[in-house]
């Protein structure tokens, strides 16, 4: 039987280079091997406010990219989170167990709401508990995750304990991270420091899915390199040029070490040239498939709801679990 892998991604915003490389270049590699849930996590999208319109114009945009950059339905379970209304249930119970203190130090929270805490909203606060509902209900085996979610997942971790430890058996499984390879954190373009986002200001920090060939030759032109001669690898001292050779290395199938040699002498320019060329050779057929898609928004909802429908079976034997050992009627 094949081991369970689940994750997701918000639809707040376009996808960029960075989820593809980050996130969807691994769920391609897990999909023939995993039987894998992969979600777009639209209720974690409205812990900032957002228009009606543009929720729905992004759930289907996330669907039609998911597909377009190869995910399968035929092979893999993609929904809505908001389709399974199982996921805001057991974040729920989850929340009547989980210490305040252990939310009070998530990281991410601080970085997003800064010193201005007394105008966050509760859910943004509570996300990392939704966050492990989406993983607990599936039973999930391994979470693909970047350095920056290892954090969330730990979080997961210790729900899961509370949980079990509580009735003295295995309610919850306990996921393991799956962090995989080179890539699974692209930086921003403008800051090697940053991890490239959809919530920059700055269009030119990232390379969007949707962006035309001439778009994505001049940001990477502009991208931001450093003041000293010739290419080599350091992410410390050079992070900016160290993560343009992640991208090409991905993107390529060449090892750094190869990138490396075979540009040190040449320059920037040249090496920019050849990044660009082989990130819109990547990105045209998706593009294509995107726009295709995209004149088919009943194809997409129905994918959406045969997920939905997939993803409620697991989905309610785990919260019937465990509701019933709360001593909840089923």
């Amino acid at each position: 039987m094949k081991k369970i892998a689940v994750s997701g991604s918000q639809v707040t915003g376009a996808l960029h280079l960075g989820n593809y490389l980050g996130a969807v270049v691994n769920w391609l590699k897990l999909q023939d091997d995993y039987n894998c849930f992969f979600f777009l996590a639209d209720l974690h999208s409205i812990t900032i406010d957002r228009l009606p319109t543009e929720l729905n114009s992004s759930i289907l945009q996330t669907t039609a990219l998911y597909l377009s950059m190869g995910l399968s339905p035929q092979k893999t379970t993609i929904f809505a989170q908001s389709m399974v209304k199982e996921h805001a249930e057991l974040a729920w119970i989850l929340n009547c167990v989980t210490p305040l203190g252990w939310l009070k130090r998530m990281t991410q929270f601080k970085d997003k709401v800064g010193k201005d805490q007394e105008k966050a909203c509760l859910g943004l606060f509570s996300y990392p508990v939704l966050m492990a509902a989406d993983i607990l209900l599936y039973g999930a085996d391994v979470v693909p995750v970047g350095d920056d979610q290892k954090q969330h997942l730990e979080l997961t971790r210790d729900i899961s304990l509370i949980i079990n430890r509580k009735f003295d058996q295995e309610i919850l499984k306990i996921p393991e991270p799956l962090i995989q390879g080179v890539g699974t954190r692209i930086m921003s373009l403008k800051d090697g420091r940053k991890k490239m986002s959809k919530s920059d200001t700055s269009d030119l920090s990232r390379v969007n899915l949707y962006d035309s060939a001439d778009q994505i030759y001049q940001k990477i032109k502009k991208a931001k390199t450093d003041d000293l001669v010739g290419i080599s690898y350091d992410s410390n001292a050079r992070p900016e040029i160290s993560n343009l050779i992640d991208i090409y290395a991905i993107l390529s199938g060449n090892s750094i070490d190869a990138i490396v040699e075979q540009y040190q002498n040449i320059g920037f320019t040249k090496f920019k040239e050849a990044l660009a060329d082989i990130i819109i050779a990547t990105l045209t057929p998706i593009n294509m498939k995107y726009t295709e898609l995209m004149e088919n928004q009943d194809y997409l909802v129905d994918i959406l709801k045969n997920g939905a429908d997939k993803a409620r079976i697991p989905a309610t034997r785990t919260l019937d679990k465990v509701k019933k050992a709360f001593g909840f009627i089923i």
